[in-house]
């Protein structure tokens, strides 16, 4: 989808994935097939390119470090570190005044029972590095939980949050320029079914103050990382109305797929124009939208009938194997603005996808 963007704007795009027939490939005027830190190959693809991304963070940063020193890279790999690290991340976040889960760092089964004794239960043991959509973690809910979790979670060392009693889960995608500029998608509401992504509300049903100070963190993060490039901020927003980071992703984001359909201007193009020095237009939407991830076998098999159904804006993503928990493609609703209906209209508007299970 960055891709598609980049060509909206004149640019051609060269992908390096370890993917035969990768979705991004198909639709690119170049593709190199390559481990993400195979010197010789990230040599060559940076003599083919003026500017180089990355589009999800399980890619190597010291790759990125030996592309960093032939041509720009954008978001830094520096930017990447903090990302792929939970507790480099949790600990970024804190130093900037910025609120998170209490959370404690892992390095073996003494220090976990210390960090249960500091958070109670129950709480929240993940990797540091690798987990995404729900893996990579485990609940504790007793002290007879902990032995058996600790052996289970790889890599090594890991981290404990304790348990938020959130109302919601929210975001914002943002996008920094060259010169410092800043431009922001509007704040949504995310709902996760089975630890994926399932549904986005555009705009999130909060009050204007949760809206705008998820905002401020959003623009106070990629401010404090010197940003060039796009940051999606996930948080929650507690039973008292607090607003905490969860997670940071320097990359276009799942939650913001929305704005394909729901805005002038998509994330991916905002990340593109970031990434080539191109001005950053406000990032205004036309309409409220609700966007549904159709994931796995079960819900790509729904394909025939959501191209059929009227008000259905299809993406799919040209995934060669629908496997269980795999992203292959969404749906947008749109509605005009202030429009967006409550739980049950949402329901009645995505008709048998919300409805199924």
């Amino acid at each position: 989808m960055s891709a598609l963007a980049a060509a909206r704007l004149g640019y051609r795009c060269h992908i390096l994935t370890r993917e035969q027939d990768s979705p991004a490939a198909q639709v690119s005027h170049g593709v190199t097939i390559s481990d993400y830190n195979d010197p010789e190959s990230l040599r060559a693809f940076a003599s083919a390119v003026d500017v180089i991304s990355f589009e999800f963070e399980n890619v190597s940063a010291e790759g990125l470090d030996l592309l960093a020193s032939l041509k720009p890279v954008r978001p830094s790999p520096a930017i990447l570190r903090i990302s792929q690290d939970r507790i480099a991340e949790k600990s970024f976040v804190n130093k900037r005044g910025i609120a998170t889960a209490p959370w404690r760092p892992v390095t073996g089964l003494a220090s976990l029972a210390e960090a249960v004794g500091d958070l109670g239960l129950p709480a929240v043991l993940k990797t540091t590095r690798e987990g995404y959509d729900g893996k990579g973690q485990a609940i504790l809910r007793s002290e007879a939980d902990l032995a058996a979790a600790f052996e289970r979670l790889n890599p090594k060392p890991l981290i404990l949050e304790g348990f938020i009693d959130y109302a919601m889960e929210i975001s914002v995608v943002v996008g920094r320029g060259e010169d410092g500029s800043i431009s922001a998608f509007d704040t949504v509401e995310n709902r996760h079914r089975d630890h994926i992504l399932d549904l986005t509300l555009a705009p999130a049903r909060v009050s204007v103050a949760i809206g705008e100070a998820a905002q401020e963190i959003a623009r106070k993060i990629a401010a404090g990382l010197d940003l060039i490039g796009l940051l999606a901020v996930e948080m929650f927003v507690d039973a008292d109305g607090k607003v905490l980071v969860n997670e940071i992703a320097p990359r276009p984001h799942n939650s913001g797929h929305w704005t394909l359909d729901a805005c002038p201007m998509s994330q991916f193009e905002l990340h593109i124009r970031a990434i080539a020095g191109l001005p950053l237009p406000p990032a205004t939407r036309h309409s409220d939208a609700v966007m549904k991830n159709l994931v796995g076998p079960e819900e790509a098999a729904l394909w025939p009938r959501i191209v059929a159904t009227p008000g259905f804006i299809p993406h799919l993503y040209g995934k060669a194997e629908a496997r269980p928990g795999r992203k292959m493609g969404h749906v947008t609703r749109l509605f005009p603005r202030g429009a967006l209906p409550g739980d049950f209209g949402i329901a009645d508007a995505l008709g048998f996808l919300a409805r199924r299970g």
